[in-house]
């Protein structure tokens, strides 16, 4: 995530922000040009953009002005009455619920940072209803409290649809889940990551030229992938897991170690991005180890190479997780990441890579 500031007065801005807390501004997110921009009204209701050197003007997002729940603008000429990130949805959840447009916003905050990455890294982001091939969002509920178990809202991702059950996007209820799972690790942006890893598993690996490379080193997909989720959920991961995989669901099949191994990806370019942005310098005293140091070039989203960024991830990981120590909190990357994860990681990155010069 690129490092943000209001166009009007210069004040340091987040890129949830819809108004600057110096000059109080209207801001909005650019997708066309990446960018956070101060915002001024014209008399037509539009906005002018003052990150534009050509002044260029912009709609709000309907899911803005209607419900509050983003701040993504669409260029003037687009006739979509959504944004690019809010146009992938298919379902919403019932808003006549309490909470649950609180919920939604959750859901859509850590969507559009998903979103965000992908078009960093020139992906393809196209609407199912508009594209076959396209992706979508069911944001649903599980049914009344009294509803079977075998009713219940699941995660996942089919024919480019990616489902994520509401409940996700309450803390305490994440957290219990994750105590239930045994995750170290459970977060709205890695949902959206791991199922966002099964829709370009899709498109970028089924039936293409890296399906070979992808099985030598994930291994064969065409395994039955229920009777492997079964077995991974009775009997745990295999010992030595830790040696081949980034994490322990990542060795219950190919395709879950895919989408495991994609998030991770996401995680580390993102984290890295965000890093250059504010100028962090880790030094490793005594190891001769160092991240972001001098390299103000250094862009993770355009590196031809997995290498440079697992030189910087490694040290800027280890110095993350010493500070969340230092406060009290978890590690923030509870991960280790063994050669053959990486060879997964260069994968991913070489895939990618292709994709964005193509």
């Amino acid at each position: 995530m690129r490092l943000y500031a209001c166009q009007h007065c210069g004040q340091h801005v987040y890129f949830e922000n819809v108004r600057c807390v110096r000059c109080g501004h209207t801001l909005g997110f650019l997708p066309d040009r990446m960018e956070v921009s101060a915002l001024e009204g014209t008399a037509q209701g539009l906005w002018r953009a003052l990150a534009s050197p050509e002044d260029a003007i912009y709609r709000a997002c309907a899911n803005s002005a209607q419900y509050e729940v983003c701040n993504w603008m669409i260029p003037e000429r687009d006739p979509d009455p959504l944004c690019v990130s809010c146009r992938l949805n298919r379902t919403i959840p019932d808003l006549t619920v309490a909470g649950n447009q609180t919920l939604w916003q959750r859901l859509e905050t850590q969507k559009r940072r998903l979103v965000y990455s992908l078009l960093r890294l020139d992906l393809p982001v196209q609407p199912r209803h508009r594209d076959p091939k396209g992706m979508a969002f069911d944001f649903l509920a599980d049914p009344d409290p009294a509803f079977n178990e075998q009713q219940r809202v699941l995660t996942g991702h089919a024919d480019g649809l990616i489902t994520l059950n509401i409940a996700e996007a309450d803390p305490a209820a994440r957290e219990q889940m994750r105590k239930d799972m045994a995750e170290p690790y459970r977060t709205l942006l890695g949902h959206f990551r791991h199922e966002s890893g099964h829709y370009y598993w899709d498109r970028l690996v089924r039936d293409r030229e890296w399906l070979s490379d992808f099985r030598s080193l994930f291994g064969d997909e065409t395994l039955d992938y229920r009777q492997a989720l079964q077995r991974h959920h009775a009997e745990g991961p295999p010992r030595g897991w830790r040696e081949r995989f980034v994490t322990a669901y990542a060795s219950s099949h190919p395709w879950e170690d895919w989408a495991e191994t994609w998030a991770h990806y996401l995680h580390i370019v993102d984290t890295l991005e965000t890093a250059r942005a504010f100028g962090v310098d880790v030094r490793l005293k005594g190891t001769g180890q160092q991240s972001m140091a001098k390299e103000h070039g250094f862009d993770p989203c355009s590196q031809t190479e997995f290498a440079p960024i697992l030189e910087n991830w490694l040290p800027l990981a280890f110095a993350l997780n010493s500070l969340n120590r230092s406060m009290g909190h978890e590690d923030a990357y509870p991960f280790v990441l063994a050669p053959p994860a990486v060879e997964k990681l260069q994968l991913v990155h070489r895939i990618i890579r292709h994709q964005s010069v193509r």
